[in-house]
This record gives structure tokens, sequence and C-alpha cells, in this order.
């Protein structure tokens, strides 16, 4: 359960700053163990997504208002304040902007570059609708690890992944690749909607298949009645032979296991990434 000291000065951080990170707003199972270290995953461009993922538990809605500008300075401000080395980024879907907020996320980059020179940065952004100049927007920033969920297998879209595409978020993965290639990217999947074993395979190979680097496979956990129920739980066995697939397959490093997350010891996979 969360608690602990450092715990509740990053809750009283991150609200003097007018901050939300995903740890929160997403019910993560991990947040008392990363906020006890002092590791947040920050979301920027506000908390209402546009979009309504079956497995998501941040807030849906259409954001009102106009973007605010001055969050990339906060989100350095705290950073230091929190004395972080690495940083992840991430964002709701904003489908209601022109460039799906782009912009703010390369304005965050270029913020914790200027606060913290040493810091390293990854970015953890939404499919952009598929726009290869919102994508080129945040890779011209230079984040060291450029990140992109796939989150689950095709056939699962529909129910899972409403608004989003299979072949678009590969597309995106493979285009970064392309224009940067000197930016590692990163995925993640979670198990236990429904898929099949075979499934998450063939997954894995069409990462693997556009050079992902990083991919990191954990357990859907429901976060509340409102989201899709667990259709089975992974035995530890299972997670350690999707991670032997997957690297078999060419992905460098994958971490694998039940609470593994996204951003989950983000800095430790990048650091994998180089052995």
């Amino acid at each position: 359960m969360p608690a602990g000291e450092n715990y509740f000065d990053l809750k009283r951080l991150m609200r003097g700053k007018g901050l939300h990170t995903v740890c929160e707003s997403a019910r993560c199972p991990n947040i008392g163990e990363c906020w006890q270290h002092r590791t947040a995953t920050f979301m920027i461009l506000g908390e209402l997504c546009t979009r309504r993922c079956g497995f998501c538990a941040v807030p849906k809605g259409k954001p009102a208002g106009e973007v605010d500008q001055d969050e990339p300075l906060r989100v350095a401000e705290a950073a230091a304040a929190m004395g972080l080395k690495y940083v992840v980024v991430t964002s709701v879907d904003r489908d209601d902007l022109a460039d799906g907020g782009s912009n703010i996320f390369a304005g965050t980059i270029e913020a914790l570059r200027q606060r913290i020179p040493s810091c390293k940065v990854e970015v953890l952004i939404p499919d952009f609708r598929g726009s290869d100049e919102a994508l080129e927007t945040v890779l011209r920033a230079r984040p060291d690890i450029l990140n992109h969920n796939i989150e689950t297998v095709p056939r699962l879209y529909p129910v899972a992944r409403r608004g989003s595409r299979y072949e678009r978020s590969l597309r995106l993965l493979q285009h970064s690749g392309e224009v940067a290639p000197e930016i590692p990217t990163k995925s993640g999947l979670m198990v236990g909607l429904g898929e099949t074993f075979d499934e998450t395979c063939a997954t894995l190979k069409d990462l693997a298949g556009i050079g992902v680097g990083i991919v990191t496979i954990g357990q859907y956990l429901r976060p509340s009645g409102e989201q899709l129920p667990v259709a089975r739980f992974y035995a530890p066995a299972e997670f350690d032979s999707l991670k032997q697939y997957g690297e078999s397959a060419g992905i460098r490093h994958v971490e694998s296991g039940p609470l593994v997350r996204s951003s989950y010891h983000a800095h430790e996979q990048t650091e994998k990434l180089k052995q």
C-alpha cells in the first residue's frame, strides 16, 4: 500500500506544481514502491483522455480550455526537486489537438535538458493519429528512448483499444527507427485480456521485425469494475517463456513479469539494452 515519507512528499510536490502522474491516474500497483524511491512518470497535457480504451482507468472526456504552455517548465522543476537522473514523460491521448500534443512533448524534453543537463529522458507517446510530422517533432527534441505501447494483440483492439489501430502503432515505431535510428524504440504489452499465447508471440515477432529494442510484458489487472475483466492470470513460467521467445525473435531486451509496467524500472531496462 502507498505509504512512507517520500510517497507523501511526492504527492505534495505534484499537487503543488499542478502536475499529473500516470501512476495515480492509471492506478498503477507499483506506485508505493516507485514513489518511495522517488521515481514517477509525469503525465502531461491534462488528465482527460479523448479515447476510451477498455483497460484504462485514466479519466475520459473532452478537455476544455487552452493547452498549458507552462507545463514543460513545471515538469522540469519537479524533476529537479526530486533529484531525478532518469525521467519518463507520457500523456493522455489528445485527438482534439491538431498536433496531438507533440509540441508540448518536445517542449518538456527541452525544458528537462535545460534544467537537468545530465538527465536521461524517456517519452511514452500516443500514436498522434498516425501523423509523421507530430512524431518527428518529438524526435527532433532528442529523447533518449522513444516508447509507444502496442498494449495487446490485433484481435483485441476493437474492445481494448477503441480508437487505435494495431498497424498504425507498428508503423509509428517503425518510422521512428527509420527517421532516428540512434534513438532506441520501446513498446509494452499486457497479457490476461483474452489473447492466446500464440497471438502474443506473433505480436512480439511483429515488434522484433521493425527493430523495437525493449519490450515490457505485464499482467493486466482490472483497475475498477468499469474496465474489462481479467480473462486469466499468467503463471511466472509463462512470463519467462514470453521473455525467451521475444529475445529469440530478435528483441534485445524483454522485461516480463506479473507487475512489470512500461515505466517500471525504466532506467534499468535502458541499461540492460546497452549490455
